[in-house]
């Protein structure tokens, strides 16, 4: 439904009569007084930091633990969804990952077998280097022939190739282990934190202002759970006519008047006006912050509002009644109506730029 939006016009003085009666088409004077403009906006309280419990993973509600109306703190457990796939998903994730990390140490037996490999392969190295500066002294001396010193230095490379080969091996070993470790450990981060999703907690520190399920209830990802609002962050959203929206300006004072707290009014200033019209309300949505903190917290209160848009010092004024749909008036002792200028016009007042003065006397339309 499209909100009803007006200008009014707060008016604090009394109409001078020139004859005296409570007859309401008695002749009257214009008066002199201060006028305050203002935009009406219909409304209701909310929280500007506000946010839907949502499930983030199917299955039943196996624990609620809030009520509306209840206080809840940081990370504190609101509800718990029975999800027995991702809770064995991260138990099977969490033994995965302790295989990988046992393969990825000294005492895992692909690589425990390649170690020993490698040393014996070092030693004979070793030997072989040995054997070679020893054939090569001897040949020298002559003791030996080329073809034994050419045997001794071919089985050193072969040593040698094959400790090369053997630390490779032994490295792509690690390589692909650490590999499967990073992996698993990934994989059980992702299934913790899937099973972590079963606990729903809350995200800031608030009140609970509607709860949607009940235990038992079978939940999807993404369905509401409940609605956590903070208190301490209660506004007045404001729905204002596209007519009035580009006299509204951030910063300007609002009283405001709870539906159920007629016979209070409150001080409020703009904080916010969002710069994009509001298909489902019709109206440009605006936000204003109490001065005080509204004794009254219920999100969802409706509330009418008026927005202070100018003062005026010392305007004349006359009745609504007195002055006719082509802006004319009749003045007492005059027989053709006259025409005048006006200004701001409310529901009972109107403000006269030009026409007439304070010590005119207007009498009640001729009909």
């Amino acid at each position: 439904m499209r909100s009803i939006v007006k200008y009014s016009v707060y008016l604090m003085f009394a109409l001078v009569a020139v004859s005296c009666g409570k007859n309401k088409h008695t002749d009257v004077k214009p008066v002199l007084n201060d006028i305050t403009e203002t935009v009406f906006a219909s409304g209701s309280l909310d929280a500007k930091d506000r946010y839907n419990l949502t499930a983030q993973s199917e299955g039943y509600i196996s624990e609620i633990n809030i009520e509306e109306g209840d206080s809840v703190q940081l990370n504190q457990v609101l509800a718990v969804i029975s999800n027995v796939s991702n809770d064995a998903n991260s138990v099977a994730a969490r033994a995965q990952l302790e295989i990988a990390q046992y393969n990825l140490s000294q005492n895992a037996p692909a690589i425990k077998d390649a170690t020993a490999s490698l040393e014996f392969a070092e030693s004979k190295l070793a030997q072989d280097e040995k054997q070679l500066n020893r054939y090569k002294e001897l040949y020298k001396q002559n003791s030996v022939s080329a073809l034994d010193l050419e045997n001794a230095q071919l089985t050193y490379q072969n040593s040698a190739a094959n400790v090369k080969s053997l630390k490779e091996k032994l490295n792509l070993l690690k390589q692909q282990a650490k590999q499967a470790e990073i992996t698993q450990r990934a994989q059980s981060e992702i299934n913790s934190t899937n099973a972590s999703y079963n606990q729903l907690k809350a995200l800031s520190n608030g009140k609970v202002v509607k709860r949607v399920k009940q235990r038992g209830d079978y939940v999807r990802k993404g369905d509401v759970i409940a609605t956590i609002a903070n208190e301490q962050t209660v506004i007045a959203r404001l729905n204002v006519d596209e007519n009035s929206i580009s006299k509204v300006k951030v910063g300007q004072v609002v009283k405001i008047r709870l539906n159920v707290t007629k016979d209070i009014v409150s001080d409020a200033t703009i904080t916010e006006i969002y710069p994009m019209f509001d298909e489902a309300s019709q109206s440009f949505i605006c936000e204003a912050r109490f001065i005080v903190p509204s004794e009254f917290d219920i999100i969802g209160t409706q509330l009418e509002a008026n927005i202070v848009i100018g003062e005026k010092k010392g305007v004349l004024l006359i009745p609504r009644s007195y002055l006719s749909f082509t802006n004319t008036v009749q003045v007492k002792g005059e027989e053709e109506a006259r025409a005048i200028e006006v200004g701001i016009k409310s529901t009972e007042w109107v403000e006269v730029l030009s026409g007439i003065t304070a010590e005119d006397v207007l009498t009640p339309l001729k009909k």
